[in-house]
């Protein structure tokens, strides 16, 4: 018979609030969004991309600035109120859904994935509801071909995508 604070036999349950590795992923997605917003807020403001640029970093990248209303590689173009705050609103039921998973996750791996997408998620977020858009900036492009335009929350999203497909082959169906 054990007594009543004597959890060794039975591991402690997550919540949808806080699980063993959220303070890696809160503090991951922060540095991400504060890096994306910094980034974005130069551009913008401190830059004045719009009035300066393009600017050519290199013969295959430059600055530019592009207000993306829709969704990733432009799709879904909203022009109206309604259609930005469904958006903005989408990010929010998707945040605290991936939240939510990244509570139940032991490994370092798919937690950092998370966080990553979280942080850029976020970032692309604060854009729609301050600016009813999203702020790109770094374009790619390579004679002719010309790769999308997009920011660092993008990377951040792109990279945490991979890590997430990543860990669902090395380590199994999870």
């Amino acid at each position: 018979m054990t007594n009543g604070s004597d959890n060794s036999d039975h591991p402690a349950k997550p919540t949808y609030v806080w699980g063993g590795l959220s303070w890696l992923v809160l503090s991951v997605a922060a540095i991400c969004l504060l890096l994306d917003q910094a980034t974005k807020i130069w551009f913008v403001h401190g830059f004045d991309l719009a009035a300066n640029g393009p600017v050519r970093v290199l013969p295959v990248l430059d600055f530019v600035l592009v207000w993306n209303r829709g969704i990733s590689y432009g799709l879904f173009q909203q022009d109206s109120d309604l259609g930005r705050w469904l958006l903005a609103g989408f990010t929010i039921a998707a945040t605290i859904a991936l939240w939510i998973w990244s509570t139940r996750v032991d490994l370092k791996l798919p937690a950092l994935a998370l966080a990553l997408i979280i942080g850029g998620a976020i970032g692309n977020g604060v854009d729609r509801i301050v600016y009813g858009a999203v702020v790109d900036f770094v374009h790619f492009h390579v004679g002719t071909f010309s790769w999308y335009v997009f920011n660092l929350a993008d990377v951040w999203i792109v990279a945490g995508v991979i890590g997430l497909l990543y860990d669902s082959f090395a380590n199994g169906p999870n």
